[in-house]
């Protein structure tokens, strides 16, 4: 694993274990060249995943990109990290299982959506508000009341 600080390839593992998800290990490294200290991750990845765009564009998946537009989603909402990891990791394992190495975009966001309306009807909506472009109030208040089926529009 190359040093981040100095770019030195030759650093030691001097800790290992099991992440907070239990789903990667977790290891402190050491660079001897610059005395740098480090963490990484290892994650089973079980098949290599091709992200088809609504333009059809491909871009390989990217773990990062999706954990960041989740955590965005849910700034400031009151959930766990580990929630949110075990969340992430749930999603990502649904992708891998899927039998397929392309999958559409839209695939991707509709799962998303499904995962964080069952955690955190503010981050569903905001995440919603994202995926779905919304342009005006007006396609959130749409979206909302699709949300309560059931709740009366108010009299004024």
């Amino acid at each position: 694993m190359r040093c981040p600080f100095c770019g030195n390839i030759d650093t030691q593992v001097k800790d290992s274990r099991p992440a907070e998800d239990h789903v990667s290990i977790r290891r402190r490294r050491f660079c001897p060249a610059c005395g740098g200290r480090f963490t990484t991750y290892e994650r089973v990845q079980l098949r290599d995943l091709v992200v088809i765009k609504s333009n059809g564009r491909r871009e390989d998946f990217d773990r990062d990109k999706l954990e960041r537009s989740i955590r965005i989603a849910l700034q400031k909402r009151p959930i766990e990290p580990e929630r949110v990891d075990q969340m992430i990791s749930g999603i990502v394992r649904r992708l891998e299982s899927m039998g397929e190495t392309d999958i559409p975009s839209k695939t991707i966001g509709e799962i998303v959506m499904e995962a964080l309306a069952r955690i955190d009807t503010v981050a569903y909506v905001r995440f919603a508000s994202v995926y779905k472009n919304f342009q005006a109030a007006d396609d959130f208040d749409k979206f909302v009341s699709e949300l309560r089926p059931d709740a009366a529009p108010s009299e004024e």
